[in-house]
């Protein structure tokens, strides 16, 4: 088993092992786990040549959730700063520091409620102030009612599935490091097609799928019939459309 998915699964465990009788809020660890590395990959920075992402989340829970997170708090922190690592290292993000989460109560929250606030700090810099949701960003408020209901194990057995690109009837398996797609001999599917760029868009692994990324295409690429500008996360059946071709998105 990879440290990534050794790491989701110590996080997958903090629900339903060591953590399971103190913990009966609706909020789930994996829940705050998983929207924190949808933070990251929506606040990205670019800069010349790499992406940087933030690397400091304040996580803010209604007082009853709060007080539920009391006896392990730390502990959490230590494990979702761990994930959120691994995560920006396997989707090749540029991290300034080791990620830092803190849990703050908002009393306008109610149970089952939680909302992250993502930033980019310097290491060295000292906050003049605490901050509060809205002073120094967006802050992102999600509720349980958006939890998919799937156990976690139907989840593990999507990730371990085999993705695939099917162009023109053939079935392309993606492999477990991603597949770039373009005009290039040197890519994984290549495209005859004069409206692709050499490297057009990559499908790369994430946490819990797959995502297609635009690497800077001169014609854009789309699912679906939108456009893709920012890492776009894929489900099976997608349509992906690259200058005039049409490829479709599966799993086996």
């Amino acid at each position: 088993m990879s440290v990534f998915r050794s790491l989701e699964s110590k996080i997958a465990n903090l629900v339903e092992g060591t953590f399971s009788r103190a913990f009966k809020s609706e909020v789930r660890p994996v829940e705050i786990a998983r929207k924190l590395a949808r933070e990251m990959e929506e606040h990205t920075t670019q800069s010349v040549s790499r992406v940087y992402v933030p690397n400091e989340f304040v996580v803010y829970l209604s007082l009853e959730d709060h007080e539920r997170f009391a006896s392990f708090e730390s502990e959490l922190k230590t494990e979702l700063a761990g994930y959120l690592l691994e995560h920006a290292r396997r989707e090749r993000f540029a991290l300034i520091s080791r990620p830092v989460i803190d849990f703050r109560t908002d009393e306008r929250l109610r149970l089952g409620e939680f909302g992250i606030q993502a930033r980019l700090v310097e290491p060295a810099a000292e906050p003049s102030h605490e901050p509060s949701p809205g002073d120094s960003g967006h802050t992102m408020v999600y509720s349980a009612a958006e939890r998919l209901q799937e156990p976690l194990e139907e989840r593990a057995r999507q990730r371990e599935a085999r993705a695939l690109i099917v162009l023109d009837g053939k079935r392309l398996v993606v492999g477990p490091e991603g597949a770039t797609i373009g005009r290039s001999r040197e890519c994984d599917v290549v495209l005859a097609d004069a409206n692709v760029s050499r490297r057009h868009a990559e499908v790369r692994p994430r946490g819990d799928g797959w995502m297609l990324v635009d690497l800077g295409s001169t014609n854009g690429v789309s699912v679906n019939g939108t456009r893709v500008e920012r890492p776009q996360l894929l489900a099976a059946g997608d349509r992906i459309e690259a200058g005039t071709t049409v490829m479709t998105f599966e799993f086996e």
